[in-house]
């Protein structure tokens, strides 16, 4: 065997010694691990947390307010007190905020149902109480709408039929949903004219299906959460009376 053969099988020797393995996955295996009163507390980790624990507590359980009755967002058919509250409390803590940052008024609140996530229970409202009927961290947002985009967003409520909170318009229908009074600031809707209307980031981002935020003139990010505008409308208010009103109303 001459050189050139011998170095020949020497590289096909370290070709096939470098040569990668390939690897298929064949199946794969799982259980279910319970969690139950039988597995001991960790006592070093319980006790790190405690203290953190106690301060969550102590500030999730600060009184802040007071409710006389129980209220539910399953207590009315178009409108009801708790989404009018809600509503109510974005248009009056939100306001100051986008006054002072563009000399503008809000002109109209809308949020949706699905989000109140709780009741407010009869008694003490706490900062806990917030965190129950909105845990979700949606951020205000002012929306600049043209009269023909109110028009969308009223067409919107009269067809949906739901207790959508909204403050500063007042809607009628007739008895087969048709809209037949439409009022923004005890007004008539002017085409012509830019709205101010606030909602929080889902919503604008078409969720519960409001494609009409979409065509706006302008987006005013306030940094403000729905949960902190009720925490702060709480605050101000000893003891809370929100009620159903003619904001949205059917005639039979």
């Amino acid at each position: 065997m001459n050189y050139k053969h011998l170095l020949f099988l020497l590289l096909i020797t370290i070709l096939n010694s470098c040569k990668q393995e390939t690897y298929s996955l064949s199946k794969i295996e799982g259980k279910q691990i319970s969690i139950t009163d039988t597995i001991a507390t960790d006592k070093s980790i319980n006790d790190f947390v405690k203290p953190f624990r106690e301060s969550i507590n102590k500030d999730m359980d600060a009184v802040l307010s007071y409710a006389p009755e129980t209220y539910s967002k399953s207590d009315g058919d178009l409108n009801t007190a708790i989404g009018n509250l809600m509503a109510d409390a974005v248009m009056q803590e939100s306001n100051p905020i986008f006054n002072k940052r563009t000399g503008k008024n809000i002109d109209a609140v809308i949020l949706n149902h699905g989000g109140i996530r709780s009741i407010i229970s009869k008694g003490n409202i706490t900062t806990r109480t917030a965190f129950e009927i909105m845990p979700f961290e949606n951020s205000i947002v002012v929306v600049a709408l043209k009269g023909q985009q109110i028009d969308s967003m009223t067409h919107y409520l009269s067809q949906a039929k739901r207790a959508h909170p909204i403050s500063g318009i007042q809607l009628t229908l007739d008895k087969d949903y048709n809209i037949t009074q439409a009022l923004v600031n005890k007004k008539p809707i002017d085409k012509d004219k830019i709205y101010y209307v606030a909602t929080n980031d889902y919503l604008y981002n078409g969720g519960d299906r409001m494609r009409f935020f979409k065509e706006n003139d302008s987006l005013y990010t306030l940094d403000y959460k729905i949960r902190n505008a009720m925490i702060d409308y709480f605050k101000k208010t000893d003891t809370i009376n929100p009620v159903i009103d003619n904001r949205f109303i059917q005639t039979k």
